[in-house]
């Protein structure tokens, strides 16, 4: 009879956990709709205010974009810079990843790398346009090596860091237990690590847009920075404000994508974004 009772009231409860599971993607998606709300509300009363010479409305930019994505140029721009986000920040994790555990990991390596870690990573990529420009020409190499430079450090510093915050009663452990520096590599130090590689990955995805708008004002026809430096030269305010948001929003489809891939990929790691 226990047995019965205990079943038949494990059934409604399990009823309720997708019911308020719903209820919380219900107020969530409320909430993101009431804030993106509340940021046309104060958008159009900036523009209101200061008029469309200095703030585009809402309508006005919406317009716009539809104007840029009649003849392509919106599309063009939002491939080109996306693909070229993608190649240099996908590089980047790469690249930065395997030094960044090499560096936390092997003391000797740590010692001959970090002075030109510390040093390159406080440069700021826009310092080295010029100088991609000139040796790598105005193709897209030029503006993939930006991206990839802006990536590595930072999935590098924060590799090093998860590999130098694991735990050393786990080392020792393994040790003496017998296992090699592979094995404790792959065993104990890499699943420690992986979430500290996610979240550079995620850091080397923001600081990307930021470098992909230095590098095609100055060397490219196409591309979202090269939209909005062509814009700013013909006086289209909601042409620079169509540039912008989408920039935005692309950003946000990107980290999303990550977060999900992340999440569920990686979860047995600790991964929880």
């Amino acid at each position: 009879m226990t047995v019965v009772t205990a079943g038949a009231a494990a059934g409604p409860e399990a009823k309720r956990r997708p019911a308020r599971a719903g209820a919380r993607t219900l107020r969530s998606t409320g909430m993101y709709l009431l804030s993106v709300l509340i940021g046309l509300v104060v958008w159009q009363l900036l523009a209101t205010k200061y008029g469309p010479s200095l703030v585009a409305s809402p309508r006005q930019t919406l317009s716009a974009a539809r104007e840029l994505a009649a003849d392509g140029t919106l599309t063009n721009s939002i491939i080109a810079s996306g693909r070229r986000i993608l190649i240099g920040w996908g590089l980047g994790v790469l690249v930065g990843a395997p030094v960044g555990l090499l560096v936390g990991q092997i003391p000797l390596v740590r010692r001959l790398l970090e002075p030109y870690i510390e040093f390159f990573r406080f440069i700021p990529p826009i310092a080295f346009v010029t100088l991609a420009v000139v040796w790598l020409g105005i193709g897209e190499s030029s503006k993939v090596v930006l991206i990839f430079y802006t990536a590595v450090f930072i999935v590098t510093v924060n590799t090093s860091a998860g590999v130098m915050s694991v735990s050393e009663s786990k080392l020792r452990a393994a040790q003496n237990l017998g296992a090699n520096r592979r094995q404790i590599l792959r065993g104990i130090v890499l699943p420690s690590t992986v979430p500290h590689i996610v979240t550079g990955a995620r850091l080397a995805m923001g600081n990307s847009f930021l470098t992909i708008v230095s590098a095609e004002i100055v060397a490219a026809q196409v591309g979202l920075g090269s939209l909005i430096w062509t814009s700013r030269n013909y006086g289209r305010i909601d042409w620079v404000f169509v540039g912008i948001i989408t920039l935005g929003i692309l950003g946000f489809v990107f980290d999303r994508v990550l977060r999900i891939v992340a999440s569920r990929g990686l979860r047995r790691y600790g991964v929880k974004l």
